[in-house]
């Protein structure tokens, strides 16, 4: 079990890379990916260039690091084992982009307003659509490794994986219909739209086992 002093200092990372990041994503968006360095994040931030770097190893990273897939696989393990796969991957999605959007209203709150941005800049910058499918494939391989283990066998690993990418296609499309509905349409609502669409309408109503 970590000890205070552990505690703290993931707690000051995290504030660190929150504050950092939001300074970036602003810079970004007003200025222009391409036209904003390194330097200029780290001045906005308040932080020397070694600590950006320490953080943020690459400027694509300022953009698209995220904890989405700790979220999702937290909520996989909670859930249970019991219910379809795709049930549990779909109701995980759902209840991480509640998490990460910071609650419901007529005006978008911080947080969506920071994922909108992001989602933008991800959309419309091509040195970030590449990378993104990194992150893709990473948010797979959390819900691969949340569901499974060691001793899954191939037919059933193969199962997992072939869920987890339908459930992400989904995601995806809802992520894209979102930023370009300007964040009208509540994220966990759209992403179970898309879930039901693609899988039927109980995939996230019905509950757990």
């Amino acid at each position: 079990m970590p000890d205070q002093h552990t505690t703290l200092r993931a707690q000051r990372r995290a504030e660190t890379q929150r504050r950092i990041q939001a300074h970036a994503v602003r810079l970004f968006t007003e200025r222009g990916y391409d036209a904003t360095t390194m330097t200029d994040v780290a001045e906005a931030a308040g932080v020397s260039p070694m600590t950006l770097y320490r953080h943020f190893p690459t400027k694509e990273d300022l953009v698209l690091f995220d904890q989405h897939g700790q979220l999702v696989a937290e909520r996989i393990a909670a859930s249970s084992a019991a219910q379809p796969l795709v049930r549990r991957i779909g109701r995980a999605l759902v209840d991480s982009a509640a998490t990460l959007t910071g609650g419901r209203g007529d005006d978008l709150t911080a947080d969506e307003r920071f994922l909108l941005a992001r989602l933008r800049l991800m959309i419309s910058t091509p040195a970030l659509r590449a990378k993104h499918l990194d992150n893709h494939y990473a948010l797979q391989q959390a819900i691969v490794d949340a569901l499974g283990d060691g001793s899954t066998d191939p037919d059933t690993a193969f199962h997992i994986q072939v869920a987890a990418s339908a459930c992400l296609a989904a995601l995806h499309t809802a992520l894209v219909r979102w930023a370009e509905d300007d964040g009208r349409t509540e994220l966990p609502d759209l992403i179970a739209k898309a879930l039901a669409a693609a899988f039927g309408d109980d995939i996230v109503t019905t509950p757990d086992a």
